[in-house]
């Protein structure tokens, strides 16, 4: 019996994605792009190549020591696995992934009469791709049937000068980078979400479809360090809102707003000057939390839990004492929030509203008609702040956040439980004191600095006649307006 077998066995019954091996760390498998230590002793060099001799075909063990990658399949007892070997300035890296769910079953993400070097070969292609998009500091890549590479810098989408990727080809890179489960989901809906982490680079936020062409993608950069809330210019009383033993706190935008961002640098700030318990419920897992200060959980949908309602509920039970929950989708999620926020937990959450005030609405328009004068009353006694975001071209390049604060005071709650968010704008402009600020304020401070032009703002702005009446009282450019 080879002396991985043990180790594939590991993986095969942990369900995880990967088993590395990596010089100067201990094997470790890879779920949803965490990784987790399952040996004690570190592994050289020597080690590391006389382990995958073992399980080498003549012809692939010839191979190993060589200077080129080595990519051969291995039917373990508990499996069939693909072997990876690259060669580095460092030396060996070994990654093997499971060809199938059990013995004796065909493998799952291989197209039928594709080889483990075709598919080693596809994740090596999109893998170059990734560096590309990290390199050149796109936010997303866009792959689609017959068409070349697409990536979105700066806000923008720009074709990528390479070739048009084949549907057969495409559906290879996708599988080359999928475990069982998502390959089979993918197969039978025609959607399916997952992460991909590429070590020492960047984690991946990933996206497969199925369009009128083929297959279709989209993959979003996470970077592997989590944000820190000074660098991204959180003010101090947003930070503070990490500081609140109960509430629920709510980060609101369309997508692609840096929702996602701003969370995690208040769970982060949160890691790093508490001793509580974090657990957060995310499809899929984005940045990954270590456990500093506190004990950090994370769990994905579909992964380690069947919904987002489930896990909430189960998270009561579990001890915590700040609760992320990556969406707020559905009526019974929502109300699970706020009588987790109620009962003594800090609560995060997210929307794809644009305003303080319309976030408000659409969480009590979630409820039928005979529950919302309740849900006012819980919302006003257990909302603690709403951040409406959205991003911005800044002059010069790269993108900027604007963000619109709501803050809960007592004239706020008042207009929440008597159904008056409509005057929550006004309550936001006489507060600026206590750290409040309109989305208007907020773009109007980012034009009034030179890093954002007035015609970027006035498009990202929701009432854009009172902002073009604040440009033009202030001077700047509207010219874009087309007035005489």
């Amino acid at each position: 019996m080879a002396r991985l077998d043990r180790l594939i066995q590991v993986m095969h019954k942990q369900r995880a994605d990967a088993l590395h091996l990596v010089i100067g760390k201990p094997a470790s498998l890879v779920t949803n792009g965490t990784a987790r230590a399952i040996t004690r002793e570190t592994l050289n060099d020597t080690q590391i190549q006389g382990l995958v001799r073992e399980i080498a075909s003549p012809e692939a063990g010839g191979q190993i020591g060589g200077g080129g990658a080595v990519a051969f399949g291995y039917r373990a007892p508990s499996g069939e696995v693909q072997v990876e070997l690259k060669r580095g300035t460092e030396g060996t890296t070994v990654v093997l992934r499971p060809a199938a769910r059990t013995p004796g079953v065909p493998a799952a993400a291989p197209p039928p009469g594709r080889s483990g070097d075709e598919l080693a070969e596809a994740r090596r292609s999109i893998e170059e791709l990734f560096r590309v998009l990290v390199g050149l500091g796109a936010s997303d890549l866009h792959l689609r049937t017959g068409e070349p590479p697409l990536l979105r810098l700066h806000g923008e989408l720009s074709r990528h000068e390479r070739p048009a990727i084949p549907a057969e080809r495409l559906e290879a890179m996708l599988a080359s980078i999928m475990s069982p489960r998502e390959v089979e989901e993918f197969r039978e809906a025609g959607d399916t979400d997952w992460a991909y982490e590429m070590e020492g680079l960047a984690r991946f936020r990933c996206n497969a479809g199925r369009d009128r062409h083929g297959p279709m993608a989209v993959f979003r950069v996470i970077p592997t360090t989590v944000p820190n809330a000074d660098d991204m210019g959180l003010s101090r009383e947003l930070q503070n809102l990490s500081l609140l033993t109960k509430g629920l706190v709510v980060v609101t935008g369309p997508t692609g707003s840096g929702k996602s961002t701003t969370l995690a640098a208040l769970v982060d700030l949160v890691n790093r000057t508490r001793a509580d318990h974090i657990i957060t419920i995310e499809d899929p897992i984005e940045f990954v939390h270590p456990s500093k200060k506190c004990l950090v959980t994370q769990r994905q949908v579909g992964v380690h839990t069947r919904g987002f309602k489930q896990a909430l509920r189960a998270a009561l039970r579990e001890d915590p004492d700040v609760i992320l929950v990556g969406e707020m989708r559905d009526l019974e999620t929502v109300s699970i929030a706020i009588e987790t926020a109620e009962t003594g937990h800090l609560v995060f959450g997210t929307l794809h509203t644009t305003t303080a005030a319309s976030t408000i609405d659409r969480i009590i328009d979630q409820f039928p008609a005979d529950r919302q004068a309740q849900v006012r009353v819980m919302l006003s006694e257990s909302l603690r702040g709403v951040v409406a975001q959205t991003l911005c071209k800044k002059v010069g390049g790269g993108r900027v956040a604007a963000r619109e604060v709501l803050l809960s005071i007592p004239a706020v709650s008042n207009l929440i439980r008597e159904g008056k968010t409509f005057q929550i704008p006004s309550i936001i402009q006489t507060n600026r004191r206590t750290g409040m600020i309109t989305l208007n304020d907020a773009l109007m401070e980012l034009v009034d600095g030179k890093l954002v032009e007035p015609k970027e703002a006035y498009m990202k702005s929701v009432d854009k006649t009172g902002f073009a009446a604040a440009l033009k009282a202030r001077r700047h450019d509207t010219s874009f307006l087309g007035e005489a």
